[in-house]
């Protein structure tokens, strides 16, 4: 099973949890749990972060049936819970097709 399916498999069952941060961007960026599950449900791992500091995660990317585009960065489903650590819309001037990220320029 994929990384993504196993993922898919947790939120379906309910199995996720969000951090402090994740709730409090829901709330800025007037996310709803629905459309976090609907892209999970249509997601793809776009990054991918098995060494990552706190633990392994990984980015999602998403689309609500509305076609509004997620971003979730969350734990790896290898928890008892999937930990959506935060969750943003991604904006197009700083990813290409919302999938890859643009290369920085200056400072």
């Amino acid at each position: 099973m994929t990384l993504i399916e196993e993922i898919r498999k947790k939120f379906a069952r309910g199995e996720f949890e969000f951090s402090q941060h994740a709730v409090d961007q829901t709330i800025l960026r007037r996310i709803r749990v629905q459309e976090i599950r609907e892209a999970i449900a249509s997601g793809e791992v776009i990054e991918d972060n098995p060494s990552d500091k706190y633990g392994p995660s990984c980015l999602i990317l998403g689309f609500t049936r509305a076609g509004r585009p997620l971003h979730i960065h969350c734990s790896y489903p290898s928890r008892p819970f999937v930990k959506v650590i935060t969750v943003y819309e991604p904006d197009e001037e700083r990813w290409i097709d919302f999938r890859v990220r643009r290369p920085r320029h200056g400072g």
